[in-house]
């Protein structure tokens, strides 16, 4: 077992499933706070997320002073660091994951871990349950003290044999012509981590940032199938805002990037 998903039940009774954003960004809080408490938590503690996994998790991390690195997509990139931690003795890991629902806490591992997890989110739902408390109360109160972060992931298959030809040509172009604007908002930076200097290892994404200062994404071809995939995220003053946002944000960048 290495991934887990859960399901919260919300003020009206009803269940809701919880993006790997956002069970990710409760454990983080719920082990930064737990080790703030008790007076456990490093001045060299370290959270790792990827490049695609939600910004709450940076936010929560830089209130308790503690760093947050953000990696290139897959478990690995986060084994390899803990590994250098271990050997520099410069770091200490407190969490790793990604948004597609992998979480490692503990060194034991070099990759995700959906038993210790799911142990830990157990754990987790006890002590806010304590506090006369649901998980979905937790997650609302992180909103409210960081504000309501966004994320979507789109998945664009490209089917056939000229699929990964499709794919090549999308991200050709898209580094030929950037996209300039989208949803009323310039294109104030764009990174490529294939070519840019990143301080990461070269690798076929692209990142854009709108000139809102709160909102970006992220395109980037599946390594395992034939897919476009298309990472959103925003801040907004309300999930259901955020969700709007979002929404135009796909129909526009689809557009320009030429999908159907």
């Amino acid at each position: 077992c290495d991934r887990v998903g859960i399901l919260v039940r919300d003020k009206s009774g009803e269940y809701r499933a919880l993006t790997g954003n956002q069970t990710g960004a409760l454990l983080v809080e719920y082990i930064l706070r737990a080790r703030s408490e008790s007076g456990k938590l490093p001045k060299d503690g370290v959270v790792i997320k990827t490049i695609v996994t939600t910004e709450l998790a940076a936010k929560i991390a830089k209130s308790y002073g503690i760093e947050c690195m953000s990696l290139l997509t897959g478990f690995k990139y986060i084994g390899e660091k803990m590994t250098e931690f271990a050997e520099k003795k410069n770091h200490t890991f407190l969490i790793g994951f990604e948004e597609s629902y992998g979480y490692l806490v503990g060194n034991h591992a070099r990759d995700k871990d959906g038993v210790v997890a799911t142990m830990l989110i157990a754990e987790m739902a006890a002590y806010y349950r304590n506090m006369g408390k649901t998980l979905y109360d937790a997650l609302m109160d992180i909103y409210e003290k960081y504000g309501f972060f966004a994320e979507r992931t789109v998945s664009f298959t490209m089917p056939g044999k000229d699929g990964m030809a499709k794919m090549s040509e999308i991200l050709a172009n898209l580094r030929k012509s950037p996209i300039k604007s989208a949803i009323g908002f310039d294109t104030i930076k764009v990174t490529d981590y294939q070519h840019d200097e990143t301080g990461l290892p070269k690798s076929n994404v692209l990142k854009y940032e709108l000139s809102d200062g709160k909102t970006y994404f992220i395109v980037r071809p599946s390594g395992t199938e034939p897919k476009i995939k298309l990472y959103i995220g925003t801040v907004s003053d309300s999930m259901e805002n955020g969700s709007k946002l979002i929404d135009a944000l796909v129909e526009d960048v689809k557009k320009q990037m030429g999908i159907e």
